[in-house]
This record gives structure tokens, sequence and C-alpha cells, in this order.
């Protein structure tokens, strides 16, 4: 192996596994849900975008977080999906990463508070959520 090909030189640091930056495997397409809309309405929202979370609020000023586990939860609970907001039962324990944070690093952040998802920001402000399934990408390279 030569150096080019070795990830842990200082030329690759920001590309490959656990040292890259985490910009380079989150997603920067955020569904974002106004605070009253529906449970239903979110599922929905859930389903169409094909991803597991959704952010109440704006990037601007996130309230909470909705997962598809807080979703199934309701449903076990019997709670009214069409009657019930988000804010209801969004997330507000929220975990953030910045847009220069490792992969390591919040693989530490998730593994250490048992989240699945991070939100990333940046100046304040929402860029992008990364997932679990995300950081695996980074590991299986």
């Amino acid at each position: 192996m030569t150096d080019a090909d070795d990830p842990s030189t200082d030329e690759n640091v920001d590309t490959f596994g656990g040292h890259a930056t985490i910009t380079a495997y989150m997603s920067d397409e955020i569904v974002v849900l106004d605070p009253d809309t529906t449970l239903r309405q979110a599922a929905i929202a859930l389903e169409e975008a094909g991803v597991g979370c959704v952010v109440v609020g704006s990037p601007d000023h996130v309230e909470g977080v909705v997962s598809e586990r807080d979703i199934l939860r309701a449903v076990a609970e019997r709670i009214d999906l069409d009657a019930t907001p988000v804010r209801d039962i969004e997330s507000r324990h929220l975990m953030w990463a910045t847009t220069d944070s490792t992969v390591d690093e919040v693989v530490d952040e998730m593994m250490g508070n048992y989240v699945r998802h991070v939100l990333v920001g940046e100046d304040r402000r929402l860029v992008g959520i990364v997932s679990i399934r995300d950081v695996l990408a980074a590991y299986a390279g």
C-alpha cells in the first residue's frame, strides 16, 4: 500500500472512514414540518421522502424532531394520528454536530446518547441530518 492508498495519511483524512468530515455523509435534503402537522401527515412525509426523521420548526429554528420510531410508538399507544400534532410527541433533546465534525465524533455522540439521528449545523442554521445508516457508509467505504 502506498501513502496515497492509506486512508490515514493527511491528504485523505477528510474523505475516508471515521476521519472524514460528516458533511461527506450527511443528507442535506431535510424534511421540515410545521409543529401543527398531524402525526399521519408526518408519517406520510417520512414515507414519501424515504427518511427516518423529520425536523419540526424551520432550519433557522429547530423545535424538535420526529422519527419513524416516534410515530410507531404513537400507533402502539393508540394516539389519534389525525388529531395529534407533531409538537405533542417531538423529541426536544437534540444532538448537534458541526460541519467540521468527523464521522467518529458523530458516532461517539450517537452511541453516548442512544440516538440514531444527529443534526448538522453551521452558523446557527440546520444544514443537514446524519443517520446511523449514513455513518455506516463511511466505515463500509
